[in-house]
This record gives C-alpha cells, structure tokens and sequence, in this order.
C-alpha cells in the first residue's frame, strides 16, 4: 500500500509534526506546532492537511513503561479524535513509548546540544513515530 501519512507527537505546549510514505516507509520532519495546554490552532493543522492531502493520520499515544495509560494518553485519544472527526480523515493511535529518548540521541549525534531545541525534538520524535508505524505494519 503506497500512500502519504502525516504523523503528530502530541504534548500539551508543542505538538511536533512529521509526513512520510508507506512505500518507502520513510518520515521527515515538518515542523513543531505550539499548543496552549494541548489545544492547537487548528487553522495550522488544517493548512497542513489540506497540503499534504495524507491517506491516513498517526498520532503517537504516550504510555507508561508497562503499558499503562498515564494523564496524557486520554488528552492524545482527545486530540485524535478531534482531528478524525474536524478533518475526516482516517485516525490512528500509535504506541510512542521512547520516542523522545530516541529522538533527542539522533539529533544530539548529529548536531549536538545545539541541536536539542524543543521544536526539533518534538518533530523528530513524530518521525520516530511514524517510521515505528512503519516497521510494525510493512
């Protein structure tokens, strides 16, 4: 199945955005929206939907260690929900536990600390998101 995705790592003050294709199961980062206590402006949101026109929507669902949910996990089936049901677009929740710990290495070995700023982690980790989405559904 070839097709483009958009991917979101969700976070209550910035929401980092990646885009990828299903045929090369490859992502790169777009940009980092901010967010005011998890809440987007949705005209950015709808601006990248409308550009990138994705076959599909995954967006990381941050869990615990063991698998539990924790206080955020609720707040990114919300946001998800809210992209599915304003946009129409297919919706997928993806299990992003390490994202941001593997995200932050890849950026730190090649750029360093100066690399580490808030908006580049939060898109690198959509990357790692969506190439995880990837590798379990090739």
């Amino acid at each position: 199945m070839s097709g483009t995705l958009l991917s979101f790592d969700f976070g209550t003050k910035s929401i980092g955005v990646a885009i990828g294709q299903r045929i090369t199961g490859t992502a790169r980062p777009l940009t980092a929206l901010k967010a005011n206590n998890g809440n987007p402006d949705w005209t950015q949101i709808e601006r990248l939907i409308k550009e990138w026109q994705p076959d599909e929507v995954i967006v990381g669902l941050p869990l615990n260690m063991d698998g539990t949910e924790q206080p955020l996990t609720a707040r990114a089936r919300t946001f998800a929900n809210r992209v599915h049901g304003r946009f129409g677009v297919a919706v997928t929740l993806h299990d992003e536990r390490l994202s941001t710990v593997e995200a932050r290495a890849g950026l730190f070995e090649n750029g360093g600390f100066r690399a580490l700023n808030k908006g580049s982690v939060d898109s690198a980790s959509a990357v790692v998101i969506l190439e995880s989405y990837f590798e379990q559904h090739a």
